[in-house]
C-alpha cells in the first residue's frame, strides 16, 4: 500500500499537517502509524494546493507563453484515535513523529474504530458511511433516552430520513406517535417500488401497513378527537378568530358553567343551545359563529381518544392534522403531548418516541405556542421516563433552543440559511468549520450525524426508504 502523503511542520497528538503525494480529497479517512499506540485512524478535514503562479504570470499564459507553475498540496487531518486492549476509543498523548507516512484507511479499520454497530441488535440502519460501503446504525435507546433531531432546508430530505428512522423503530419493536401537520407518513402503510439503488443498501421494499394507525378528524383509520370539557375557556377563546377576545371570554364562562352543573361532558351543540338561552345579543351570536365552526374541524368533542387507545406496544400511531388551522394543531400538540407524558410517567403506556415534525411551530424560540411548555418539559426530563423527542425542522434556529439542545443524536441535512448555519454551529459538539461548511453543498440523500456515541460527526448516505414516501414534492409540470 502506497502512502498518499507525509507528516510536516507543527504535529500535535490530535490534528496534523500532511504533503500530499497521492489521491486524497477532503473528508477521506486515513491512517496513520504513531510510534507509541500503533494504527491511529484520522480525517482530512480541509485539502489545500499552493502554487508559485502569479497573477503577472497568468497573463502570460493567457498570452500563449509557457510558464513554468510549482504546486505543492496539503491537508489538514482531524486525528480520530485508536482502539486500546478494552476496545475503548483514546487518542495518543504524545505527538506524531514528523515524516510519518499517511495511507488511505480501509474499510474495515474504519468500521472497527468507529463502532458504527455493524451487525448489533438493537440499531437503526440509517445508511452508508460516504464514500464507503460501511452500513451505519444509531443506538435506538440513545434515540430514546437523549432524544433525536433531523434538520434540513426545504426540500433537502427531512420527512424522507425521519421515516428510515420509523422504519427502523417499527423493525425493533418501538412504539412511536407521529404528530404529523402534513399528512406525509400515512403512504408508509404502502411498498416502495423496487430500484438498484436499494440493492447497494441491501434494502426491499416492504409494507408495516399493519402496524400502522392513523388517526385524523376526517379521514384515516380512526377518528381523532378530544374531549371538549377538558379544554378551558381561555383556551377554547384563543382558536377563534374575533377582534378582541377577552370580551368573549365571561359569557362563554358563564354558558359553559351553567352546563356543567348538570353534566360533566357536552358539546358545541350543548354551548351554542346554552349561549341562546342566556343571551342572544351579538356577542353571543358571534361567539356561536366561532363555535359552529369549531364545530365543522370535528376535532373535540363529547368524548376524546383515550390514551391508551392511542398508544399500541409495538406500534406506531400517526396524528394526521392537514387541513387543520395552526392555532388547533397547536392545541392537540400540547394536550397530546401533555396526556402521553402524564401516562407515561404512571407507566399506563410503554415506552415510547414522539415525532414531532415541523417543530418550529409547536416550540418556537421566538414567541409562544400552545405546546411550547409542554415541550421543553418533555426535552427535558422526558429521559428519565423513557419518553423520547424526534424533532423535525427546516429551520433549526427557529425551534426553542431549550428543546433543541436536549436532542443528544442529530441528524442534519443540507442547510443554507446564515441563522440556521449558526444554530447548528452552536448546538453540535465536534463540528469544525470545514464540516460546517460542506453542510451548505450536501448533495439530496446526505446527512451529517452527531453523536454521544461517535467520536466525530460523520457523513451518512441516507439508505433507500422501505416504504412509499409520502413527501415527495408535487409535479407542477408533466
Amino acid at each position: 500500500m502506497d502512502p498518499v502523503g507525509i507528516l510536516y511542520g507543527d504535529i500535535h497528538p490530535t490534528l496534523v499537517n500532511c504533503s500530499v503525494s497521492g489521491k486524497l480529497r477532503q473528508g477521506d479517512y486515513v491512517k496513520l502509524k504513531h510510534h507509541e499506540d500503533g494504527w491511529v485512524l484520522g480525517k482530512v478535514d480541509a485539502i489545500e494546493a499552493k502554487t508559485n503562479l502569479s497573477i503577472e504570470k497568468s497573463y502570460q499564459i493567457m498570452e500563449g507563453n509557457n510558464v513554468e507553475i510549482q504546486q505543492t498540496i496539503s491537508a489538514q487531518i482531524v486525528v480520530i484515535g485508536y482502539l486500546d486492549n478494552k476496545g475503548i476509543l483514546q487518542y495518543p498523548r504524545t505527538p506524531f513523529l514528523a515524516g510519518t507516512p499517511v495511507y488511505l484507511a480501509d474499510d474495515d479499520f474504519i468500521s472497527s474504530t468507529l463502532n458504527v454497530g455493524v451487525g448489533k441488535k438493537g440499531r437503526a440502519y440509517i445508511g452508508l458511511i460516504y464514500g464507503h460501503s460501511i452500513p451505519f446504525s444509531i443506538d435506538i435507546n440513545s434515540m430514546v433516552q437523549k432524544h433525536i433531531s433531523v434538520m434540513a432546508k426545504t426540500g433537502g430530505g427531512k420527512s424522507y430520513l425521519t421515516g428510515v428512522i420509523i422504519e427502523e423503530l417499527i423493525k425493533n419493536d418501538v412504539t412511536v406517535v407521529v404528530i404529523d401537520p402534513h399528512g406525509e407518513y400515512g403512504s408508509m402503510k404502502n411498498k416502495a417500488s423496487d430500484s438498484e439503488e436499494m440493492k447497494r443498501f441491501s434494502i426491499h421494499p416492504a409494507s408495516y401497513g399493519n402496524r400502522i394507525v392513523t388517526y385524523s378528524p376526517d379521514h384515516g383509520d380512526e377518528k381523532l378527537t378530544f374531549t371538549l370539557s377538558q379544554i378551558n375557556v381561555k383556551e377554547l377563546v384563543s382558536i377563534m378568530n374575533l377582534s378582541d377576545p377577552k370580551s368573549y371570554v365571561l359569557p362563554l364562562r358563564k354558558a359553559i358553567d351553567a352546563i356543567r352543573l348538570s353534566s360533566r361532558d357536552y358539546d358545541f351543540d350543548d354551548i351554542i343551545k346554552e349561549l341562546k338561552r342566556q343571551d342572544d345579543s351579538s356577542l353571543s351570536q358571534t361567539l356561536e359563529k366561532e363555535l359552529i365552526y369549531l364545530k365543522s374541524l370535528n376535532v373535540l368533542g363529547k368524548r376524546g381518544l383515550r390514551v391508551d387507545e392511542l398508544v399500541s406496544k409495538g406500534k406506531v400511531s400517526i396524528i394526521e392534522m392537514k387541513g387543520l388551522p395552526p392555532d388547533m394543531q397547536e392545541l392537540i400538540v400540547q394536550r397530546l403531548l401533555y396526556a402521553l407524558f402524564e401516562a407515561r410517567k404512571k407507566e399506563r403506556i410503554p415506552p415510547l418516541l414522539v415525532v414531532v415534525e415541523e417543530a418550529h411551530n409547536f416550540a418556537p424560540q421566538q414567541g409562544k405556542a400552545f405546546s411550547s411548555k409542554i415541550m421543553r418539559t418533555v426535552a427535558s426530563e422526558g429521559r428519565k421516563f423513557g419518553f423520547g423527542l424526534l424533532v423535525v425542522s427546516q429551520r433549526p434556529a427557529k425551534v426553542d433552543k431549550n428543546v433543541l439542545s436536549q436532542c443528544g443524536t442529530q441528524l442534519i441535512l443540507k442547510v443554507t440559511n446564515p441563522n440556521d448555519l449558526k444554530a447548528i454551529g452552536n448546538s453540535v459538539e465536534g463540528l469544525t468549520n470545514s464540516s460546517l461548511d460542506e453542510i451548505q453543498r450536501l448533495p439530496v440523500g446526505t446527512s451529517l450525524v452527531a453523536s454521544p456515541e461517535l467520536p466525530i460527526p460523520l457523513f451518512i448516505e441516507v439508505r433507500p426508504r422501505e416504504t412509499d414516501d409520502g413527501g415527495k414534492n408535487v409535479r407542477v409540470v408533466r
